[in-house]
């Protein structure tokens, strides 16, 4: 018997157009295995809505876009026995790059053929679900940059804001509950880590694990404006925790207050937060396609 597969495509994400990802699908998914649909989101939170309405109808829905795309996808069907799948097209793919899904939209349809499907952990920040990087501090100003300006996203759009934000943003003093254990730390941002990435192989904590149950509280403390360039080589060459500016806790649920309200995100969308935030694991809530090389 046939699976049902929907196809959501954000026509923006990443700035790379999608007029062709249809005729690609047609292509390259095995006709024999999947009777399918697809649909283009029309703007914020459709995705979302499009996946929640017709979740209960397919066996797979497929994010095609970026970070922001799979979250809308994915919040809409954690928890349910509908799978995810993604084809990647965002400027990060922090979650599929994590997953060893191709970046490329051939292999990723492939992929959905192979079906090689895990659950994994996600969590929820103030109610709100992120699957590969939640956080506070300078990378949700940066996401707040993004979202209210013209900057051009990717890794280089994101190094730029950096460089011309980094010199006036001030850091934060944090009181931080991990399952019980309360700790103050001066913090330029705080990660909370479901995968071991941003996106673009820049990796804030290389042991995370989106199968074990826990969640990575990464500690980014205040560092001198010179060692700027060393943190982002740490984070491509997976040795973040090997410099004394970067703590690294694992836990499960876990309460921050900060100095003053500001930006949040979820997996790079940035949202307005109090000065409290809770947040927790929700182990094992996500179905999803991986690729061939990713190892449990």
């Amino acid at each position: 018997m046939k699976r049902k597969a929907l196809f959501i495509i954000n026509p923006v994400s990443g700035g790379k157009k999608k007029d062709g990802v249809p005729e690609l699908i047609s292509k390259y998914l095995d006709h024999s295995l999947f009777d399918y649909k697809t649909v283009f989101s029309t703007g914020v939170k459709h995705a979302r809505d499009v996946a929640r309405e017709q979740a209960k109808f397919y066996d797979v829905i497929v994010a095609v876009g970026g970070d922001g795309t799979v979250n809308e996808v994915a919040s809409a069907i954690a928890g349910t026995d509908t799978i995810l799948g993604v084809i990647p097209y965002g400027s990060g793919n922090g979650l599929s790059r994590f997953l060893s899904v191709p970046m490329n939209a051939e292999g990723a349809i492939k992929g959905i053929n192979a079906g090689r499907v895990v659950n994994i952990d996600a969590g929820q920040m103030n109610g709100r679900w992120f699957f590969n990087m939640a956080g506070m501090g300078f990378d949700a100003h940066i996401s707040q940059v993004f979202a209210n300006g013209s900057t051009k996203r990717g890794f280089m759009g994101y190094l730029k804001s950096s460089i011309r934000e980094i010199s006036t943003y001030k850091s934060q003093i944090y009181q931080v509950d991990i399952d019980g254990v309360k700790y103050e730390r001066e913090a330029f941002m705080l990660s909370i880590a479901n995968s071991s990435q941003y996106g673009n192989n820049a990796h804030i904590s290389p042991t995370a694990s989106v199968q074990d149950g826990l969640l990575d509280i990464c500690i980014i403390k205040p560092f001198p404006l010179y060692r700027f360039p060393e943190m982002g080589l740490r984070m491509l060459t997976k040795t973040s925790e090997s410099t004394k500016y970067v703590e690294i806790i694992k836990g499960k649920n876990i309460t921050i207050t900060r100095s003053h309200p500001g930006p949040i995100h979820l997996d790079g969308e940035p949202r307005e937060a109090g000065v409290d935030v809770n947040i927790n694991v929700k182990p094992g809530a996500l179905k999803i396609i991986v690729g061939d090389n990713y190892k449990d």
